[in-house]
């Protein structure tokens, strides 16, 4: 089954980070995902620029606006994901809390719809 990991952090942390420990957390989490990837569970993995360079489209009354964004009120911003390939949720879960940036932000776990489709 495969489930997507979202990681959300504060972006100011990284910020504010000593340099030696935002090395550690970069080289922390290359390991994790090579480690995913022999065992055959990381199916991709990439962080995001920040959240101030997202660009946020919508299509109204079948016009498509675009503006900066986000604009969610919260202090944490999605800032990465893993796409995993696991047993099952349980499994998700594990996989979640052992990712590095989980000492810093949080990880949002959820299964991958599988979305049938339509006939023409």
């Amino acid at each position: 089954m495969r489930y997507l990991c979202l990681v959300h952090f504060d972006e100011r942390m990284l910020d504010t980070l000593p340099p030696h420990e935002l090395a550690t957390l970069e080289h922390d989490s290359r390991a994790y995902n090579e480690e995913l990837r022999a065992r055959g569970q990381l199916v991709a993995a990439h962080a995001l620029q920040r959240a101030k360079a997202a660009k946020v489209v919508k299509l109204r009354a079948g016009r498509a606006s675009c503006v900066d964004g986000p604009f969610i009120e919260t202090k944490e911003q999605l800032g990465g994901f893993l796409l995993i390939d696991v047993a099952d949720l349980n499994a998700a879960i594990q996989v979640a809390a052992r990712t590095p940036m989980a000492r810093y932000g949080s990880i949002e776990v959820r299964r991958v719809a599988i979305v049938e489709r339509m006939a023409p």
